[in-house]
């Protein structure tokens, strides 16, 4: 069996060009099934064993997770990931299953982040120099990495995968390798240049032309669940909602360029979804809140 995963894993990354964290992701959810099913077979599963689940099985693992308490879009995802781990299965070992495509995923409602407060954005920079008073560095690259997210709207993964070659001469766009290896253009504003070369100038390693930009405090690459934490301090130094996450920084940049005037297709390409439906939920943002986010909090704002 693992071969059959390491090989489903080594597919993703290599011929769909899915990242690490979304091949893990896919990985999780594989075992977690193969988990129930050892205990739902009796046995521990071999790859040709997988052709004999029937939709009772499928529907008892749906079950099982909802009596774990996992959220629905957490079964959704993982219901996907079995689809395409079966049809891997199906192509590479020849081993079929129809029941998988017989089982509906559980409904998920499309939410949107809440945007942030524009002076909560305001009072992070402050909360950061107070919360990394005797790491001053870190102090500049956690900031550096706020105002990237808040003023590129990138993701975590997109912002942490950056070199200091990206950076080097501040150009006036960053290409930055979004999800399924999608390449896109992100303008950058001289608040974001400014934040990042304070920082460059006081970190005390990691200036190679090749190195990650981000650097943890021991000077190895940072980390998703670092920069993650980043934010969970500021929220709760600041006593911030729970929908206070880096997501959210990104989110607020989404709004804040729809309520000044960016068009669907423009912002879609900002954001590099590779749907224009899901762009599309930004238009029912309370524009009233949008409107005055953009006006107090976002730095092209006072361009």
């Amino acid at each position: 069996m693992q071969d059959a995963i390491n090989d489903f894993i080594e597919y993703l990354t290599k011929t769909k060009n899915f990242s690490s964290y979304t091949a893990l992701a896919y990985e999780t959810d594989i075992r977690d099934f193969l988990k129930f099913y050892e205990k739902f077979n009796g046995a521990p599963p071999f790859p040709r064993d997988l052709s004999r689940p029937d939709t009772l099985c499928f529907r008892s693992y749906l079950a099982d997770r909802q009596k774990r308490g996992l959220a629905h879009k957490s079964t959704a995802r993982a219901l996907s990931s079995l689809r395409g781990f079966y049809r891997f299965l199906a192509r590479k070992y020849g081993i079929e299953n129809d029941a998988i495509g017989l089982i509906s995923s559980p409904k998920v409602p499309r939410k949107l982040s809440k945007a942030i407060d524009p002076i909560d954005v305001e009072n992070m920079h402050g909360a950061i120099r107070n919360i990394d008073a005797n790491e001053p560095w870190i102090a500049a690259r956690d900031w550096a990495l706020v105002v990237l997210l808040f003023g590129c709207g990138l993701r975590i993964s997109e912002a942490l995968s950056l070199r200091n070659s990206d950076v080097s001469g501040q150009p006036d766009v960053l290409r930055i390798t979004g999800k399924g290896n999608k390449e896109r253009l992100v303008p950058v504003l001289p608040v974001v240049w400014d934040a990042i070369t304070k920082y460059v100038r006081a970190r005390p390693f990691g200036n190679d032309k090749n190195d990650e930009l981000f650097r943890s405090i021991r000077g190895l690459p940072m980390t998703p669940r670092m920069a993650q934490k980043v934010v969970e301090n500021l929220r709760h130094y600041l006593q911030l909602p729970d929908y206070v996450t880096p997501h959210a920084l990104r989110h607020t940049f989404a709004t804040a360029l729809l309520a000044g005037g960016a068009d669907l297709r423009s912002l879609q390409e900002l954001l590099g979804h590779s749907s224009l439906s899901t762009t599309q939920l930004y238009t029912k943002v309370n524009m009233a809140e949008i409107s005055n986010i953009y006006t107090n909090a976002h730095p092209r704002a006072h361009d």
